[in-house]
C-alpha cells in the first residue's frame, strides 16, 4: 500500500487536471459559439446556427458529465483506500 499522502496528492492532481480540462472545453465551446454566431445569421429557431450551437452545448454537457463522473469515482476510490490505510495503521 502506498503512502497516504501520495494517494491524496495523486488524487488532487487528477481532479485538478480534470477541472482544467473542463475549463478548457467550456472555453473552446464559447469560442466556437462566437464563431458560429459570426458566420450564420440568426434567421429562425430552425436555422443551422441554432442546431450547431445546440449540438455544441450537448457535447459540452456530455464531456463535463463524464469528467464529473470520473472525478467522483476517483474520490470514492481514494476515500476507500484512505479508510483502509487508516484501519491498517490503527492495528
Amino acid at each position: 500500500m502506498g503512502d497516504t499522502r501520495t494517494t491524496q496528492s495523486s488524487g488532487t492532481r487528477l481532479i485538478d487536471t480534470l477541472e482544467d480540462a473542463e475549463h478548457a472545453s467550456l472555453e473552446a465551446v464559447r469560442k466556437f459559439v462566437d464563431t458560429v454566431d459570426g458566420v450564420f445569421p440568426a434567421l429562425s429557431d430552425d436555422a443551422p446556427r441554432r442546431k450547431i450551437i445546440d449540438a455544441a452545448f450537448r457535447m459540452t454537457e456530455n464531456l463535463v458529465g463524464a469528467s464529473n463522473r470520473l472525478a467522483q469515482n476517483v474520490l470514492d476510490v481514494t476515500e476507500k483506500e484512505l479508510s483502509q490505510a487508516e484501519r491498517k495503521a490503527a492495528e
